[in-house]
């Protein structure tokens, strides 16, 4: 059973101190997120970055934050208006709310008042993280819906989509951790790695859950509803001023919430990593909330790290690796997982490092396919490029002068450099002859 007798028990200021708290955290996380990433990746650019706001730009987010604030809020026409004005507030309000079940820390003295540095939790409170994540797709689909506008329409369908078959392989990432876990309690599962991390013993879920977070949270290169090249910004084209800020804030707050749950679920929460963890302290009072937020930010970075990095992909390639790859690998790894903890359960001696060893070569078998899948995509690119270059009729006369054919190449086999004799052996595939090198 879930102990959450721990709950329940704070006085109303301290719940409210709580929520405060995790309100100005998610509010000062897209500040420093937005600015840390435009900093990062001018780094990695090798770009200036911003450097004019404030002592070397620090305060761009915050003059961002100005101009959108005094930007015209501009209505079309031919919207439905109670739905527009609505949809960003649909987008935000899930994303905080999924916050209240986020484990920051153990049992700590605040005012004399022992209480868990977590809001509340529930007996199964990752599933209501899923929840009410999940309502937040409905902005996007309403915004879209009710710009009146083809494009944005487009892109909220491209959202709807894209979420529900990610959300899939990510809710199978979660079914693997709650059975060897025993618990769908945040608390609980952290409580559960105290030894060992599940990013160890469940690797396979670990890297599915990495890419279903990048598809849910409409990042890079998974950003395919608001695809400025195809879509004209999709599903918030129609938006302007405060309404368009708040759909960016929804975004980075998203970001801080499924990397929070990465930290919760595979990398122990905010126990310390090795080897801060050999320090007795290092795993009471105020110091785990140190720990839990540089997992945080250390998700944050690989977001930013892929935006720089990566290019956009084609929407089916997409749609391809979420139901063809990590949906079926996410399936029979459950099944694994399940078998193992039964045989275990009925007392056959089968140790948690065989979960470990099985999730190792899991992930490896994930890591091959999807290496295989990308050379494919490639090699079927070139054959069609060069077909279609074959295909092309030669035009002696393009441009009106005449242009002799090129010679076909001489297959590298077929053409070497002795480098004891300065003799080029040329040929073909009927014959060879040699003649000897005037470079030599």
């Amino acid at each position: 059973m879930t102990d959450l007798s721990a709950f329940g028990h704070d006085p109303w200021w301290l719940i409210l101190a709580k929520a405060l708290g995790i309100f100005v955290f998610l509010l000062l996380t897209p500040l420093i997120a937005i600015l840390a990433e435009r900093k990062v990746m001018a780094w990695m650019q090798t770009r200036v970055g911003p450097n004019r706001v404030g002592p070397k730009g620090l305060l761009q987010s915050l003059a961002d934050g100005a101009k959108l604030a005094l930007k015209e809020g501009i209505i079309p026409s031919g919207v439905d208006k109670p739905i527009y004005l609505l949809a960003p507030i649909i987008a935000v309000v899930p994303a905080i709310m999924a916050y209240a079940v986020i484990p920051f820390g153990p049992v700590v003295s605040i005012f004399g008042h022992q209480t868990p540095l977590q809001l509340t939790d529930l007996s199964v409170a990752v599933l209501y993280i899923l929840a009410v994540t999940s309502v937040g797709v409905y902005g996007i689909v309403l915004a879209g819906w009710a710009s009146g506008s083809t494009y944005p329409l487009l892109g909220g369908l491209r959202s709807s989509a894209q979420v529900i078959s990610y959300e899939i392989a990510m809710g199978l990432t979660f079914a693997a951790v709650f059975l060897d876990a025993g618990t769908m309690s945040t608390s609980g599962i952290v409580g559960a790695q105290d030894g060992t991390w599940y990013v160890f013993l469940l690797l396979p879920s670990f890297v599915v859950y990495v890419f279903s977070m990048v598809g849910e949270t409409n990042r890079a290169p998974f950003d395919l509803p608001e695809a400025e090249g195809e879509l004209v910004g999709g599903f918030h084209t129609e938006y302007s001023s405060l309404r368009f800020a708040m759909f960016m804030l929804a975004e980075y707050i998203n970001m801080a919430t499924v990397s929070a749950l990465a930290a919760t679920l595979f990398l122990g929460g905010w126990h310390a990593p090795w080897p801060i963890s050999l320090w007795d302290g290092a795993n009471s009072g105020w110091f785990p909330l140190i720990w839990f937020v540089a997992k945080v930010w250390g998700f944050l970075f690989f977001f930013i790290w892929l935006r720089a990095t990566l290019p956009r992909l084609r929407y089916d390639q997409f749609m391809n690796l979420g139901w063809k790859v990590l949906i079926p690998v996410s399936l029979a790894w459950v099944m694994i997982v399940a078998t193992v903890r039964a045989l275990h359960n009925e007392g056959y001696g089968i140790s948690t490092a065989v979960i470990g060893v099985a999730g190792v070569v899991v992930a490896l078998g994930l890591v091959g396919v999807l290496w295989k899948m990308l050379r494919n995509k490639r090699d079927r690119a070139q054959a069609d490029s060069d077909a279609v270059e074959a295909a092309r009729p030669f035009d002696a006369m393009a441009g009106g002068f005449p242009i002799p054919p090129m010679a076909p190449p001489v297959p590298p086999r077929l053409r070497r450099v002795h480098r004891t004799h300065p003799t080029v052996v040329e040929g073909t595939p009927e014959g060879v002859t040699e003649r000897e090198s005037t470079d030599a």
